[in-house]
């Protein structure tokens, strides 16, 4: 059987405190460094089906071997797929991420099996779709369209993680 969507490349988790979380995974788990985006400026965004605000929300992304650990803080009240596990469940993984080599194609193939998107936009550029798979928790799947300008700032991060010495854990992107 065919697989419509590629290899898990992202564990995301929703955090109540990004700095705790940082420290665990630095310090104790010994993954970084992690790449700091605060207060992301999202566009387009529409969520489940309805254009929504914007979202107050700071990521770290860092490498661990070829899989991507992503903590998620969102800082407001808007309506948000992190803002209902936050509320639901607390902490803990909230999604996991696919590359999309063709995202519209693989949402109007999902859509045939009565897979919708549940929120979707933009940030740095980056195009991605998280879809309704979170029937069972944690399964939640991020399509993150595989343009040239996400493989290469995702290759820009792992390679730091290749040859982190644990000093300077978080970073700035440039």
């Amino acid at each position: 059987m065919r697989r419509i969507l590629g290899p898990v490349m992202q564990n995301a988790f929703v955090v109540d405190d990004l700095e705790q979380a940082i420290a665990h995974w630095t310090q104790v788990m010994r993954v970084g460094p992690f790449f700091r985006f605060d207060h992301i400026g999202f566009r387009n965004l529409m969520f489940r089906g309805q254009p929504a605000p914007p979202i107050d929300l700071t990521v770290a992304i860092a490498y661990w071997g070829d899989l991507q650990i992503e903590l998620i803080r969102q800082h407001d009240a808007s309506p948000s797929i992190y803002r209902e596990f936050a509320l639901a469940r607390g902490a803990g993984l909230h999604h996991m991420g696919v590359m999309s080599n063709a995202l519209d194609a693989d949402l109007a193939e999902l859509a045939l099996l009565g897979v919708k998107p549940v929120l979707q936009g933009s940030a740095a550029g980056m195009r991605f779709a998280y879809v309704e798979t979170d029937h069972h928790p944690g399964g939640m799947i991020e399509l993150i369209d595989a343009s040239a300008g996400a493989r290469a700032f995702f290759a820009q991060m792992r390679a730091a993680a290749l040859e982190w010495d644990g000093r300077e854990p978080v970073r700035t992107p440039q």
